[in-house]
């Protein structure tokens, strides 16, 4: 395309402005064409645009009106920042797009945002991959007006008994709890669900796989919000007098040696320590040299 422009397709977050990425917000000041999600993306990040940019919502918009205002950007040399919620890698809808400007052979480049799943672990004070509980996440949605791969039934991925991410299913709260259960998950599993993370109306309701769903149905939460099942996500991980021996890093343990540290303590183990990684220290410490 002749004076072309370029399409940024950028992840805004779950929501918290702040959680948005030096570089977004930077495509996002410098862009002419401002095309945002406006029922998942706050108005405040759109508003990082520079004095004079055209600003959509795209919540009313279709595909091909979308295509249409980035394309005539594009082709009158102007740059355009497509706003997604979250990361555009998960449930972002982008593929079709991409396709498009494959066709067009717009060049486009692809901006990752936090995704609410880790924006929600964070907001849970959890880490979703503890030893000796889970080292496996999952990130999947229950089934609804969007048919599942086969293999890719909820009841078939809990048969893993890993750490699951649900997205997009918070109404069919009921039917995973009964779900996960069949597939073996114990009815004390703990669940944790967070609304709107990010969003000022931010909600987070815990429970287990025997009440979440009551719980969620009383809170009366319908849409945007993520659904964490297993282990990881217990309360009690973070109590130190909860009795629970709980599994430690390899990363930090003075029993495992790695490429930085040896196992041990005292002088002879720090004396082994240098001999054997001085030349790894020299090289990754080196200071910079000036002609």
């Amino acid at each position: 395309m002749t004076n072309a422009g370029k399409v940024y397709i950028i992840g805004a977050g779950p929501g918290d402005p702040e959680l948005l990425t030096l570089k977004a917000k930077r495509l996002i000041e410098t862009s002419d064409v401002i095309i945002y999600a406006d029922s998942l993306v706050p108005e405040e990040i759109a508003g990082f645009a520079r004095a004079g940019a055209q600003i959509y919502g795209s919540k009313d918009m279709s595909l091909d009106a979308i295509m249409s205002v980035t394309l005539q950007a594009v082709a009158d040399g102007k740059t355009v920042s497509r706003i997604q919620s979250g990361d555009p890698s998960l449930y972002g809808a982008t593929l079709e797009q991409m396709r498009i400007l494959e066709s067009e052979q717009v060049d486009y480049e692809i901006i990752p945002g936090v995704s609410a799943a880790f924006a929600a672990a964070a907001v849970l004070k959890v880490e979703l991959t503890v030893p000796e509980v889970s080292q496996t996440v999952i990130m999947t949605r229950a089934e609804g007006r969007v048919a599942m791969p086969e293999g890719e039934d909820l009841v078939d991925l809990a048969r893993h008994g890993s750490t699951l991410v649900i997205f997009l299913s918070v109404t069919r709260m009921f039917r995973i709890a009964n779900q996960l259960q069949e597939a073996g998950y114990p009815a004390d599993t703990p669940v944790a669900v967070v609304y709107r993370v990010g969003w000022p109306e931010e909600l987070v309701i815990r429970g287990t796989l025997e009440d979440i769903a009551q719980k969620v149905r009383d809170a009366k939460i319908t849409l945007q919000a993520l659904i964490i099942v297993g282990q990881a996500v217990n309360p009690s991980l973070l109590d130190p007098n909860s009795g629970e021996k709980v599994a430690v890093s390899h990363l930090y343990s003075d029993e495992y040696t790695h490429l930085y540290r040896r196992a041990g303590h005292g002088d002879h183990a720090d004396a082994d320590r240098a001999d054997l990684y001085a030349p790894e220290a020299m090289r990754f410490n080196r200071k910079p040299s000036h002609p």
